[in-house]
């Protein structure tokens, strides 16, 4: 009996649909880091996608399938079920490829004998067999890899060992599969996909937000969505899901939405049993689940099979690999946490206090303090939080102490030393380093103060000068320690060369910074990781600040990745590694990425980010914002800075956002509006240099001198921008500031050329710095009319484009690219060219007459080629024919 797609045998119908690929969602995400030309999947025979339910992975194989169909792949679909019996998967996978390839006659002794034995594998072989004989390369792909019956699983096991050269094989589940393709991926034809690689990154997210509700969804809301859904594919679709229905998307993911986010859990635990939900909502009192404490705080011993029993059924845990320790998804713990409120007091209490118990016993004093508090056991918090929190200072984790600053009072500081020495560190490197400068001077005032506790009290009080923006005063304190070793405490050896380099650099000296940071300090293991990262950044700010952005950007993308991980994305540390990246995103003309890299991150920086990555993050964004044309909203943003450092008492960065908002205005040659911004420049400046060391004074007067020299070119003052250019290019050189060497450079050049003289030797030489260094933006954000001036030198010089000078299409981005109406057919092995010549215009309702006429053909060999696709696909009409290949993939572009 031949079967096709059309006229399935009642005992095998069902199966045509678990043959036919599902519809691809409405809203797919292509995502490019996870398709098939990345190195990971290139000529792998099998990929394996395993991850918990609401991870993407059907999306994924969607996304799959039409990359393999493009390709001119045939791909046959398979969505798996439980059923023991062997013949079942053997008519699957006959099927599968019947409708997926369009061979109506395929497999045909396999579906018509029932005497076959599949335990044996020899109807998988003979499947096999015809597969390697047709002429097709072909993919077999199965979701929900994971209800096969192990039966089944052994034949995809066997299959997947004898599989010919032209099948290649992709499979989805929730279960572990691994072991069924250990050896595989020991010898290179295998690979996997995990959690960690499904979830989406903050990229992807901002894609598919905007994919659903366009770019209205500005950077800031989309990432806090991130967090909220820490990547989670079925989270972000869930909360988007609720916006549609009616909900605003910032109130969604505001601070203040718990009504929210508890509907959107309710639908992740509404099948759960009372005794789960009840379960859920007492260990959801702590951060991290391991299963030894949640017997307890349940005082079940079963609490670990229900543990892995929940975070293996449901999607609302985040687990690690290689590792007994998970932790609920922040949607899911915001929700329970509101169900935890409504326990009796008690009972909650003593929660608390079985975490605490547990907790401390376990060496981890920091989480045991928070619930002593919790738990009423202020004495017993104290004395952990006393041994615990100068640790979690140590490792960067400066957060904690300042929540624990809020509610313990002077008299327990003034008890607990320990305590005191952890606030003041994590007071200097914040908006409130003046508190730590004090706190230090009661440290200092104790009589028993030594050597060591001295000198942690200087780096401390150096650190705070730096975070006030007070450089001489940063240099000098560290000065009479600079030849003194720092003790036998190892935590103090990298910050002792963190902060020889950071004196370095502040003088003007970033190779001599980076040769510091590369000296050894203790052993590596016994260095703090937060010590580390700051060598890193300082390392990476080194190389921006001489204007190796290409050798900055090296160094500093990896260590984002692995400082978000560590301690996530808003940590301090990492929204100042995040400016620095972006600032260097926006050099090399990646607007996107760089706003990306901001993304609520710039809260963050201004409470508790160093000077200088407030001004990186800030002058990121405004450059982006006036390059994408919204110049109102580019001079907003500088009022803000200025405000911020009003408010932190940071005048460099008022300085700074006056200076570029002059930038801006000279663009545009107003020249009152630079005057007016001007004298307040000389106000501020003339108020501030009396009381300021020389290393300050450096960097805000060639400030003002470039604010000068871009004044004079809104008045086209050619011999005031030669005269400002002539006192900031020298500060520029001394303090090593690369870019604003070049910058200088071509205002110069530019200002010599429009006052009769020759600057076309100087811009050349500008524009060769700019090349080598990897700038693209410079000299399109000097100035535009520099901009066109460049673009023509170069061209008279080369007939080559200005590097640095980005073209007028992308100062201001072009809309998005207009898709090409109308219906395209997919290069595919299933149809010939003429036959899918001929579905396109089946697609576009062109009658025989008139595709014959457009293929210049006659009519008969147009009706001799809609019966092979009529064949091909299982269909009778030409309507049919053309949503069968819709469904198959094989055309895209109808609605």
């Amino acid at each position: 009996m031949a079967l096709t797609p059309g006229g399935a045998a009642p005992a095998i119908a069902e199966l045509v649909l678990k043959t036919t690929p599902p519809r691809a969602p409405r809203y797919l995400l292509v995502r490019p880091r996870l398709g098939l030309d990345d190195e990971q999947f290139r000529d792998r025979p099998f990929i394996l996608v395993q991850a918990p339910a609401g991870f993407g992975k059907t999306s994924l194989l969607a996304q799959w399938r039409h990359e393999y169909l493009a390709r001119g792949w045939a791909v046959a679909w398979i969505s798996a079920d439980g059923s023991p019996d062997p013949q079942r998967m053997l008519h699957s996978l006959v099927l599968a490829v019947r409708m997926g390839c369009g061979r109506p006659q395929f497999g045909a002794t396999l579906l018509e004998s029932a005497s076959v034995a599949f335990g044996e594998y020899e109807g998988v072989t003979a499947w096999l067999s015809e597969v390697a004989q047709a002429s097709l390369s072909m993919v077999l792909m199965i979701d929900e890899a994971e209800r096969l019956h192990p039966s089944s699983q052994a034949a995809l096991n066997y299959l997947l060992h004898n599989a010919p050269p032209n099948l290649r094989v992709v499979a989805a589940g929730r279960a572990d599969l691994d072991s069924m393709v250990a050896d595989l991926r020991a010898y290179g034809l295998s690979t996997s996909v995990g959690i960690e690689t499904l979830r989406f990154t903050l990229e992807e997210t901002i894609g598919l937000v905007r994919n659903r509700i366009g770019a209205k969804a500005d950077p800031d809301t989309c990432a806090r969505l991130h967090e909220l859904t820490e990547g989670w594919p079925l989270g972000l679709q869930l909360v988007l899901a609720a916006m549609e229905r009616g909900s605003d998307l910032r109130s969604i993911v505001g601070p203040h939405s718990p009504d929210s986010r508890n509907q959107l859990v309710e639908a992740l635990t509404a099948k759960l049993a009372p005794e789960d939900v009840a379960f859920l909502t007492r260990v959801a009192v702590v951060d991290q689940l391991h299963p030894d404490l949640c017997i307890a705080l349940t005082g079940d011993q079963g609490a670990p099979q229900r543990l892995a029993r929940l975070a293996r059924e449901t999607p609302i845990f985040v687990v690690g690999e290689d590792s007994d320790w998970c932790r609920l998804h922040l949607l899911a713990s915001d929700a329970l946490r509101l169900r935890l409120a409504e326990l009796p007091a008690q009972e909650r209490a003593d929660l608390h206090g079985h975490a605490q118990d547990w907790l401390a016993a376990h060496g981890m004093l920091t989480q045991a303090a928070r619930h002593a508090r919790e738990a009423g056991r202020e004495g017993v918090a104290v004395d952990l939080a006393q041994k615990g929190l100068y640790e979690a200072v140590i490792q960067g984790h400066m957060g904690t102490m300042r929540e624990w600053l809020d509610v313990l009072p002077e008299s327990v500081l003034d008890q607990h030393p320990q305590l005191r020495l952890a606030a003041a560190w994590s007071l200097a490197v914040s908006e409130r380093h003046e508190e730590a400068e004090r706190m230090v001077g009661l440290i200092l005032s104790r009589p028993d103060v030594n050597l060591a506790l001295r000198y942690e009290c200087v780096l401390i009080a150096s650190g705070a000068a730096y975070y006030a923006d007070d450089p001489d005063r940063c240099v000098g304190m560290l000065a009479p320690w600079k030849e003194v070793p720092p003790g036998n405490e190892p935590k103090f050896h990298r910050m002792h060369l963190n902060r020889l380099a950071m004196m370095a650099l502040l003088q003007g000296d970033p190779a001599e910074a980076r040769r510091l940071c590369a000296a050894p300090g203790a052993e590596l293991s016994r260095e703090p990781d937060y010590a580390v990262r700051w060598r890193d950044f300082i390392t990476g700010l080194s190389f921006a600040w001489e204007g190796q952005i290409l050798l900055a950007e090296e160094g500093l993308r990896a260590a984002l990745v692995s400082i978000d991980a560590k301690f996530g994305r808003r940590h301090p540390l990492s929204c100042m590694f995040a400016a620095l990246l972006a600032s260097i995103a926006y050099e090399r003309d990646r607007m996107d990425e760089a706003l990306a890299l901001l993304a609520n991150r710039l809260d963050v920086l201004e409470r508790v980010g160093a000077p200088e990555s407030i001004l990186l993050g800030y002058r990121t964004v405004t450059r982006v914002a006036a390059a994408q044309g919204e110049e109102h909203r580019a001079l907003d943003i500088l009022e803000s800075c200025f405000a911020i450092g009003a408010a932190r008492r940071l005048p460099r960065l008022c300085i700074a956002s006056l200076g570029e908002q002059v930038r801006l205005h000279a663009s545009r040659f107003r020249r009152e509006t630079c005057a007016a911004l001007i004298t307040r420049i000389d106000e501020l400046v003339a108020s501030e240099i009396p009381r300021r060391g020389p290393l300050w004074r450096r960097n805000v007067e060639m400030v003002s001198a470039m604010a000068h020299a871009y004044g004079a070119m809104a008045a086209q003052d050619w011999p005031g921008v030669l005269e400002s250019v002539a006192r900031a290019a020298p500060l520029a050189e001394q303090a090593r500031l690369g870019r604003f060497r070049i910058e200088c450079m071509a205002l110069r050049a530019f200002a010599l050329d429009r006052n009769g003289e020759d600057g076309r030797t100087l811009m050349i030489e500008a524009m060769s710095l700019a090349r080598t260094f990897g700038f693209v933006r410079l000299f399109t954000d000097t100035h535009p009319v520099l901009t066109d001036w460049a673009y023509r030198v170069m061209e008279e010089t080369s007939g080559e484009p200005a590097p640095g000078a980005a073209s007028p299409s992308r100062v201001v981005p072009p809309p998005a690219d207009q898709r090409q109406g109308g219906p395209r057919v997919m290069p595919s092995m299933v149809l010939t060219p003429k036959e899918r010549e001929v579905l396109e215009f089946l697609a576009r309702n062109l009658s025989n007459k008139e595709i014959a006429q457009a293929m210049a053909v006659g009519e008969a060999t147009v009706k001799w080629h809609l019966k092979n696709l009529f064949g091909k696909l299982g269909v009778g009409t030409r309507r049919h024919v053309v949503h069968r290949a819709q469904l198959l993939g094989l055309i895209q572009g109808l609605e």
